[in-house]
């Protein structure tokens, strides 16, 4: 067994832990047993608040639905049975749509690699029903865009067009574009990139050589081989402070599953992620008892940073962050900030500081100029950035 450090936990609250001991057990009846004295200081509403925000209620609930209600109150399995009977339906919903929006690309002859959602609940879980998904990510070649939005749009869908750009930065700068379809209310994620850039990533064509055929569907979809799988839901769990035990319960299940570590390692040191592999490890070995003793010789050699990352991610687990809902408090801002840079490697550090050379979308808004003209932003962009700054300054 590798030596482990200990992950402070000490300022995660009761309603947390008492997840966290539901999650980790191997069996239900381990689950059960001496849970008497984790339920003193239980607030039970936060408990369900905090069950709803980490979308882990489709695996609690069934383990709960076991204990005597002397143990558990009757109204939390009440909302609890609510909140999985109605993601029951939703997952079969949103498969029903994957498997027709699928067949609606292949026949356009486009290719398609579902990220997440129900295939990965099947292929991870066993069972749709054992994890939540709001939307249907899927990864096509980026020269392939126009195609899929025109398609989408005549089944139905509208685009959401959020994203600024300027001097085609958006091709590396975003990753994704949405589009919601408001009669069945689902929301796809359309990625040409599996994270937002700058950064090092394998491209489409590694990643459809790899690739699954799921056994959930009558016709072929497709998804991530489970080596590069890893490696995509590390990156976005990372990326996002493992804010959510749900993605951490992914990697358990990956973990389950016995990847070839090998693969997997020299996957992510080929794309400088070898420490944000190694975060995700430790945090599933002390959070949910996650076997590693077979990663161990691959991710454990320099694993300092490892669990200087994990620990950072405890932050997340002591407050219910949600990093997508207006406005995002100061304090949490702040570290998510620090903290995603802390994620960088030192070449990515120095592709990231190259990457804000480039003009942003904001510097054509505070000078206008015809878009003849934009190569101009890249000598004054120095000068943008300070009269931006300058302007906030005074508006504070």
């Amino acid at each position: 067994m590798v030596n482990q450090k200990i992950l402070k936990l000490d300022n995660v609250s009761a309603e947390v832990k008492l997840i966290l001991h539901l999650l980790k057990q191997k069996s239900h009846e381990d689950t059960i047993e001496n849970l008497e004295k984790l339920l003193g200081d239980i607030n039970w509403t936060l408990f369900i608040d905090q069950v709803k925000h980490h979308r882990v209620y489709p695996v609690l609930f069934p383990i709960l639905n076991k204990c005597t209600h002397q143990l558990i109150p009757p109204f939390v399995i009440q909302r609890l049975r609510m909140d999985y009977q109605r993601n029951i339906f939703y997952m079969l919903q949103i498969s029903a749509e994957m498997e027709r929006i699928n067949r609606v690309l292949s026949e356009e002859n486009i290719r398609v690699l579902f990220l997440k959602g129900p295939i990965i609940a099947h292929d991870l879980y066993g069972d749709i029903s054992l994890r939540t998904s709001c939307d249907l990510d899927f990864l096509i070649p980026i020269n392939e865009l126009d195609k899929v939005e025109q398609t989408l749009l005549k089944h139905g869908y509208l685009k959401d067009d959020y994203i600024r750009t300027i001097l085609d930065d958006w091709k590396w700068r975003h990753h994704h574009v949405t589009y919601f379809h408001p009669k069945t209310k689902t929301k796809l994620e359309v990625h040409w990139r599996l994270n937002p850039g700058p950064g090092f990533e394998p491209s489409f064509e590694e990643l459809w050589q790899t690739k699954k055929q799921s056994d959930l569907t009558t016709s072929p979809v497709y998804f991530l081989g489970r080596e590069h799988l890893f490696l995509f839901l590390v990156t976005h769990g990372s990326r996002h402070g493992w804010s959510r035990l749900r993605w951490l319960l992914d990697i358990h299940q990956i973990i389950e599953k016995a990847p070839n570590w090998k693969k997997v390692y020299n996957l992510l040191k080929k794309y400088h992620l070898e420490h944000i592999g190694a975060q995700a490890l430790i945090l599933n070995h002390t959070l949910l008892n996650s076997n590693i003793d077979s990663t161990h010789p691959y991710f454990f050699k320099n694993s300092k940073s490892g669990y200087r990352l994990a620990q950072d991610a405890i932050f997340y687990l002591e407050r219910m962050v949600n990093l997508h809902t207006d406005p995002v408090p100061f304090e949490v801002s702040k570290f998510h900030k620090q903290h995603l840079f802390s994620l960088m490697s030192l070449r990515q550090k120095i592709l990231f500081l190259l990457s804000t050379l480039h003009p942003y979308p904001e510097d054509a808004e505070k000078m206008p100029l015809p878009k003849s003209l934009h190569l101009l932003y890249f000598p004054l962009r120095p000068f943008l950035w300070a009269w931006r700054k300058k302007s906030k300054q005074a508006l504070s």
